[in-house]
């Protein structure tokens, strides 16, 4: 069942206490369909108890998680047919080949079999696992029991895929096919997908918008681009140029482009401090002056800039 809201899921002054230890503090989340958000957080942040709370397995102590409109804890079911959920330790049957588990999970979903094979087929061409389909899962390394996962889920064919941790102790190669396989359930199969991590570069690389988590709390919640305006409105953008012939004459005309406020070398490379983007009035400046322009690269505020001072605010 699809909604007319432009949002898959929503939670609404959700709050998780256990005792006197909030978990979850009165969290307002919105994940538009068909987008990948990324919840950022340390260990014990809410990430993992929000999750569970959206699927219907933990209940809150107040507020409410809807997914489509539907609340997670009124309507459980309704909500666990359309989410497809990989935790952080995914587990299989290590003596059963690939194949044979989905087999299983085929059968726990009600799937005849000969839906089941074609389902099955499916989701291993999709995560990039035919050939391996029929070795024993004991025997696949831990990025491949990954995308075995990310198949398992396929199977219900959910609408929205939540993904706890899923690149932990995976090795490079596998991570960059695992984060290509997240990519594409959004951008091709128009999934909504809703990931867990605190490796933050990775996020970066994927996610359409990032909640970050202190304590509870959701502190910050949109792009990177807007939370970067956020948090650094005001602060000089940096600049690096690199240019031939490289003099003492290429800095002071570097410094007396309007709004440009310092200028520093860093190594073979001068940086500058500027109140706005200047990067077509400077080509069109050294190309006037007989520059050869190597090297020309605004640099943005990244994610880790952005989650270390959230945290010095905090």
């Amino acid at each position: 069942m699809t909604t007319g809201t432009k949002y898959l899921v929503e939670t609404v002054n959700l709050t998780k206490k256990y005792g006197d230890l909030t978990a979850v503090d009165n969290l307002n989340l919105e994940v538009e369909k068909g987008t990948i958000f990324g919840l950022l957080g340390p260990n014990g942040a809410g990430k993992t108890t929000t999750i569970l709370m959206i699927l219907g397995l933990t209940e809150p102590t107040s507020g409410k998680a809807l997914v489509a409109d539907h609340d997670a804890t009124r309507n459980p079911l309704v909500v666990k047919s359309m989410v497809g959920y990989l935790p952080d330790n995914v587990g299989f049957y290590q003596e059963l080949t690939g194949r044979e588990n989905l087999f299983y999970t085929a059968a726990l979903n009600g799937l005849d079999k000969d839906e089941a094979e074609k389902r099955i087929t499916e989701a291993l061409e999709r995560v990039n696992l035919l050939e391996a389909a029929d070795r024993r899962v004991g025997e696949y390394s831990r990025g491949m029991r990954q995308r075995l996962g990310i198949a398992d889920v396929l199977l219900k064919d959910p609408q929205l895929i939540i993904l706890d941790e899923p690149t932990l102790g995976i090795d490079p190669e596998g991570v960059r096919e695992l984060l290509d396989l997240i990519k594409s359930l959004a951008r091709d199969d128009n999934k909504t997908v809703l990931i867990s991590s605190h490796l933050l570069h990775q996020v970066q690389d994927i996610c359409d918008k990032v909640g970050i988590f202190v304590d509870g709390k959701l502190i910050a919640s949109g792009t990177i681009d807007e939370l970067a305006e956020q948090i650094f409105k005001g602060q000089p953008l940096r600049l690096e140029i690199k240019a031939d012939p490289d003099e003492e004459a290429l800095i002071e005309l570097c410094k007396g482009i309007n709004t440009v406020q310092d200028v520093k070398r860093q190594g073979d490379l001068l940086v500058l401090s500027c109140e706005r983007d200047i990067r077509q009035e400077l080509v069109k400046c050294l190309a006037e002056k007989g520059y050869n322009l190597l090297h020309l690269h605004l640099k943005g505020f990244t994610l880790d800039d952005i989650y270390r001072r959230y945290f010095q605010k905090e």
